[in-house]
């Protein structure tokens, strides 16, 4: 009886050893699996957070893009049509969208690196796979943007183009009514005027004695016969002398007294000084009698 007592015994005691035995091997392993499912859900974590951190610096990157489409925009909206030289506004808009096309480029590589390496590393998390999905679509949205000013600015060369054409068209009649307006200021200010003595001016039929007595008295008068090639050209707004060699002079035609002054410079030499030149341009051919 004793001995179907210990056989009975060590029966149990050895069930209940290997049931310690099976029981500490499911322990360790269950706790090995839960240090491993640990690990998963730290490097899960992990990689989440990179995930995260990585569609953070992206969206910065395209909220970027968009200060530098704002930029593009301010430039080719301010003095946009005027006319514009090489390398001025329109080159550096341009240089500026070209610079926003590589920077969505480059935003675009890394969209598609970190979808690869979510995807890679088993990492199928639904609000990572909707960042990724707004990312792309913001992307897209920039690049329509982006061809939109390209196509804007195109739209203003075409208007700076034509615009430079009008520009140069006005500053050739501005030229033109310049030179009308100069040619015809030239024309006013300009008077004929002829010296001589008694003699010579009769011989030119500028002059005639008339009146007096018995040849006695007579006073020299103009014919208002003008021959212009016996006239001298001068301008009033650039000159205001007219030199005559003798010791006296008279101007016989009609230019008012106070217009001008006779002034003696020596003995030989006097000067009939233009002191109002649009009253003494009035009469336009001046006609000088010079004597001794």
């Amino acid at each position: 009886m004793r001995k179907s007592a210990v056989v009975i015994l060590t029966l149990v005691a050895a069930l209940l050893a290997g049931a310690t035995v099976v029981s500490y091997t499911k322990y360790k392993r269950s706790v090995a699996d839960y240090k491993q499912a640990t690990a998963n859900q730290e490097s899960m974590r992990a990689r989440y957070d990179q995930a995260v951190s990585e569609i953070v610096a992206i969206q910065d990157s395209l909220n970027t893009i968009v200060a530098g489409e704002g930029t593009v925009q301010a430039s080719i909206t301010q003095n946009d049509v005027e006319t514009q030289q090489p390398g001025t506004l329109h080159d550096r808009t341009l240089e500026r969208i070209s610079t926003l096309k590589a920077s969505i480029a480059r935003t675009k590589e890394r969209i598609e690196e970190l979808d690869a390496k979510l995807k890679h590393n088993g990492v199928r998390i639904a609000s990572l796979t909707k960042m990724i999905k707004n990312l792309k679509q913001s992307v897209s949205e920039r690049e329509d943007q982006v061809v939109a000013l390209n196509k804007q600015v195109n739209q203003l060369e075409g208007q700076v183009t034509w615009l430079n054409g009008e520009v140069s068209n006005q500053q050739e009649e501005l030229a033109t009514r310049q030179q009308e307006l100069d040619a015809k200021q030239a024309e006013l200010a300009t008077i004929f005027y002829t010296v001589g003595t008694k003699k010579e001016l009769k011989e030119k039929g500028l002059v005639e004695s008339k009146g007096g007595v018995a040849g006695l008295g007579k006073s020299l008068k103009l014919t208002g016969r003008l021959e212009q090639g016996s006239f001298t050209s001068l301008n009033t707004d650039n000159e205001k002398v007219i030199r005559v060699p003798a010791e006296k002079v008279q101007v016989l035609s009609a230019q008012p007294p106070s217009s001008y002054t006779v002034n003696h410079v020596s003995k030989d030499m006097v000067e009939i000084q233009i002191v109002h030149p649009e009253e003494f341009r009035k009469v336009k051919h001046v006609v000088i009698l010079a004597s001794s």
